[in-house]
Parts: C-alpha cells; structure tokens; sequence
C-alpha cells in the first residue's frame, strides 16, 4: 500500500525539494495534506499535483483565493493556524515539518501525538522546546528524523556507533553573503545582498539568517537537544565549499565526516527512505575536480550570533524560545529597514536580558502554553527595542 504522507510548509524550499522527491515515484505515496502561506498558486497547484485530501493556506483572508483555486478538484481547503494543526493531525506514516519559524513548533506536536515518522526541517521546535518535543516524541512512540543537512548528516555519521564513544560534534557554516566582506562594511549591507547566498538556494529569511549565522547559532542549540551533548562538545566551522556538513569525533581520534553537494534532497531523501538508502537525483562529487576543502574558525566579532547562542544554552530553561522569538522579529525589523544588518543581534541580546530579569519567565517550566507566552513577550520587548533604535544607514 502506498505510505500516506503530508507536507507541512510545501511552497518553500524543503517543501517544493520533498515534492519533487515523491513525484518521481508517485505511486508509492498517498498525500494527506500539503499547507503553505500566501503563495496559494503555487499551494494549490502543489495539492493538484500530488492528488492532496487537503490544501491550508495559514492565513484566514485567503481561503476564498484558496478554494477558487481548487474548484473542480475535490480537494478540501482551509485556513488558519488552527486548521494547519488539524491536518498536521491527520493520521499519516510520515509528516514533513517545514513551516518557517515558531509556526512550526505546535504543528509538530500534533504529528508526533499520532506517532508518526516526523522529518524535522523546523529547526525553531528544538530551539524553542527542545525537551518537550522529544519528550513528546517518545510518549507517543514516533520518530523524529533531521532533515537539516547539518543533523542529517551528524545522525549518519552516528549509524552503528555509540553516544558515549562521542566526543565532539563539528557542524559546518558555509559564512553566508558575507564571510569575506570587512567588518567595518557589515552595518552598511543592505537586503538584496543579504539575501543572496554563494552556495544554496533557500528562501530569503533563511539565506539572511545565514549571512548572519543565526541559522548556524540555532543548529548549535538544535545539535545540543537532539544528540543531547554538552554544549562545549559541539563545534562550528566554517567551510566555504558547503560540501562537509558535519563530523562526528570519537574517543579514539577518528573524525567522521559526511561529504555531499549542498542539496537539500539527500537530507530530505535520507529520513523519507530511512531506514534504506535509495537512489537520488543529486550530484556526484568529484573530488579531483574540487581539489581542496577549506577550514576556518568562525570570527565571533562578524558573527556574535553564535556567542549569543552560547549564552542561551547556559541559560537555559524557556531561553531557546526568547532568542528564536526577538531573532525572528529583529529579522523582520531588518527586511522592513527599521534595523541595520548588525544590529539584529544586538536586539536578540537585549530581548534575552529584558526576559531574564523579567520576572522569571525564563525559568518557568518547559510546557507548550508557557513556550507560546514566552514567545509573546520576548515578541513584544523585541519590538520594543527596534523601537527605540535609530538605523542610521536607511534612507528616508
């Protein structure tokens, strides 16, 4: 029988990259449901594609766009938050997790409570409630399997090999837009340069989250909650080539690195197929043409992002959920030109210290309507700051 599956997040990148993976084999899969944000055209033309039950847009205002675009098709649609959760709930083997963003994180609870197969692309669900996802993952008997190249690749590594034999995880960063700019010029870079990135094709929150490693700095927080290592146990490197995505360091001084070309199908293939390897359309890398893989120590001065998230990680407790949310909306201040580039962590920073000392919240204890209203206020006090910083470098 063919497996029943649902993409959470089809319109972007991991999504369209996992459609094109289950329609090279169409016959194998039955889609539940497919869900996506304003590019209804491409979301309806997606749930048309891959014979969808049910298409939902995650805004309410487009719903009518929505079902006009499905007319004649049979296919069920909806919208709204609370709708995405409900299909997210549809009984399924394997559920894709690529919503952008905290968005993803109750989605993901609602897959893992059917005890499915969740491919985790969301990074912010393990930096946000990292113990509560896996938590909930094992109470109801499903699989969580990484689709971020970094995890995928550190969870390959670790196939056959024991957690206690490892003594270090290395995650690779390509340095983003911006690894070779001088440092007095970061303040000045502007949205288009910062969304374009010199090795992979992403959407644009993400290829900026990359130029400024806070993408880097969650996978840091992601490494620690997924293989439950020690934060001084897990490494970042900069590796221009994007070809290494991690290496796995053992107590006996072997270093295992996984080596592929920076596309993200292997990572979505790996956990579609898993436990077998199958067949991808992706490059075969031909080392004597590359010649050389390049490895440096990230410069905390171009990327405070990464010290920053040595900091939550310290702290602990609802901290992950205050550094995902003022990142989110300091990304939003930067697109909307309240901020300058350099300026994002330097509202991330002040969000995690207003919450610190703001009557305890960082402390509360770990359960999803806590994550949520931290996520909130560390929203708000983020805001508040942008608010009260001038960026110079816009013209106005």
């Amino acid at each position: 029988m063919p497996r029943k599956v649902s993409i959470l997040g089809s319109t972007g990148s991991i999504g369209q990259n996992t459609i094109d993976l289950i329609l090279r084999a169409p016959d194998e899969y039955e889609v539940i449901a497919v869900t996506g944000a304003r590019n209804i055209s491409q979301l309806a033309a997606d749930a048309r594609a891959l014979s969808a039950q049910i298409a939902v847009t995650a805004h309410d205002n487009l719903l009518d766009e929505l079902r006009a675009a499905l007319e004649g098709s049979g296919i069920e649609a909806a919208a709204g938050a609370q709708s995405i959760t409900e299909a997210a709930s549809r009984p399924a083997d394997w559920i894709m997790s690529a919503i952008v963003g905290a968005a993803g994180l109750e989605p993901g609870m609602a897959a893992l409570a059917q005890g499915t197969t969740l491919a985790l692309a969301n990074k912010e669900s393990l930096v946000c409630a990292g113990r509560l996802v896996l938590e909930t993952g094992r109470a109801h008997g499903a699989t969580i399997m990484p689709v971020d190249s970094e995890h995928s690749a550190v969870f390959q590594a670790l196939v056959g090999e024991e957690m206690a034999a490892v003594e270090r995880i290395i995650i690779t960063a390509s340095g983003g837009a911006f690894r070779d700019w001088p440092l007095d010029d970061l303040a000045q870079a502007t949205l288009a340069q910062a969304s374009s990135h010199p090795n992979w094709d992403m959407g644009q929150r993400i290829t900026i989250d990359s130029a400024s490693m806070f993408n880097k700095a969650m996978e840091v927080i992601e490494t620690r909650e997924f293989f439950d290592v020690k934060p001084e146990e897990i490494e970042v490197l900069v590796h221009p080539q994007s070809m290494i995505h991690a290496l796995v360091g053992f107590n006996d001084g072997a270093l295992m690195a996984h080596v592929g070309p920076p596309d993200m199908r292997h990572a979505i293939g790996y956990a579609l197929h898993y436990p077998d390897r199958r067949k991808l359309p992706v490059e075969r890398l031909d080392l004597a043409a590359i010649g050389r893989f390049d490895f440096y120590a990230p410069d905390m001065r171009r990327w405070p992002a990464l010290r920053i998230a040595r900091e939550v990680m310290a702290r602990g407790g609802l901290a992950g959920a205050v550094f995902n949310a003022a990142k989110e909306t300091a990304l939003d201040g930067f697109i909307a030109g309240q901020l300058a580039f350099t300026q994002m962590s330097d509202i991330v920073a002040a969000t995690l210290d207003t919450l610190e000392h703001g009557g305890g919240h960082i402390d509360a204890t770990m359960t999803l309507d806590n994550v949520l209203q931290i996520d909130h206020l560390a929203r708000k006090a983020a805001k508040a700051a942008i608010d009260k910083t001038t960026n110079k470098y816009v013209k106005t």
